[in-house]
């Protein structure tokens, strides 16, 4: 466990119990389901799953923002709007956070993405994780008459668009739109700000990231290559002058029932018994992960099953 860090700034209730320096939690991809031989989930007992999770003690659940079925993606979510289903997931749930990763920000307004956002932080209490992404799949552009080549200063434009919203009287100028703090926009988020997780590289520079998000959310690698990308993200934020703030990665799991097989791997991921994956999870926590979300997509053992022998052998060390 790393103990030679600060603390997190505090933001809202989700960002506060999900990440905490120096430790490692869990949380859960949104459909918790397994779909392995298919792009679309079956979506049935959506809302008991995630509540299970809450009671299980999960820190956060994750949406993704997937606007269209892209056969090459070959992955549809959790099908419904991500908004319209943190609605729905705050007034079901009081204590898990709600996280999103990640919304693609130049297919959206930035003025929707910061009211809908603001509200879903208000209406579950400040449990809001705003993970925000420039967007992987080029076939979503030109559907929505967007600059595929253009995202990088779009995703910068809507960026500080969001923020700008989030203060008293905004004031903003740039391509997405122009207010002189003569119009407000409400409602503010509960917390100081929203918390905005910056997903990949998202096309900006690392230095643009480590100033501009509130964490970062990246992905799995073998461990030494790993390790040394954590320890260039803490040296960045230190030379900038910023605060520590956390790192987030996802991994698929497949669970196995025998509590000493593994590690085989998969996609973004790996088939173990739990015993190998705490002992992985530790390893992470000493590099620097804050947060770990589980996806159970290709997971082979019945999902409810999973969830308990999950809450029984590994999410007490992590809690």
């Amino acid at each position: 466990m790393r103990d030679d860090i600060d603390s997190f700034p505090q933001i809202n209730r989700g960002y506060d119990t999900t990440f905490r320096a120096g430790r490692l939690s869990l949380g859960l991809v949104v459909p918790i389901t397994a779909y392995r031989d298919s792009a679309v989930p079956d979506m049935a007992g959506h809302l008991a799953r995630v509540q299970r999770a809450e009671a299980l003690g999960f820190r956060a659940v994750w949406l993704r923002d997937v606007p269209f079925d892209v056969p090459s993606f070959g992955d549809a979510g959790q099908l419904f709007d991500p908004f319209t289903y943190l609605g729905f997931l705050a007034g079901q749930t009081s204590r898990i956070a709600l996280g999103v990763a990640s919304i693609v920000l130049p297919l959206r307004h930035p003025a929707h993405v910061a009211k809908a956002a603001a509200s879903v932080d208000v209406l579950s209490g400040g449990r809001l994780i705003l993970g925000v992404a420039s967007g992987d799949r080029p076939e979503e552009y030109p559907a929505m008459n967007a600059d595929f080549d253009g995202r990088d200063q779009a995703f910068r434009d809507a960026l500080d668009y969001i923020r700008a919203m989030g203060q008293p009287a905004p004031r903003i100028d740039n391509s997405f739109g122009t207010t002189n703090g003569t119009v407000e926009m409400l409602p503010k988020p509960q917390g100081n700000r929203l918390p905005l997780l910056i997903t990949g590289s998202s096309r900006q520079s690392p230095d643009w990231i480590a100033e501009r998000g509130d964490g970062w959310m990246t992905y799995p690698r073998p461990g030494q290559a790993q390790e040394q990308v954590l320890a260039q993200w803490r040296a960045r934020l230190a030379a900038l002058g910023q605060p520590q703030k956390p790192v987030l990665q996802p991994l698929y799991i497949d669970l196995a029932d025998n509590p000493e097989e593994g590690p085989q791997p998969i996609h973004l991921g790996v088939r173990t018994g739990h015993r190998w994956l705490t002992a992985y999870l530790h390893q992470l926590q000493g590099m620097g992960v804050n947060h770990v979300a589980l996806n159970l997509r290709f997971n082979r053992a019945p999902i409810d099953d999973t969830l308990d022998r999950l809450a029984r052998d590994v999410l007490p060390q992590f809690s």
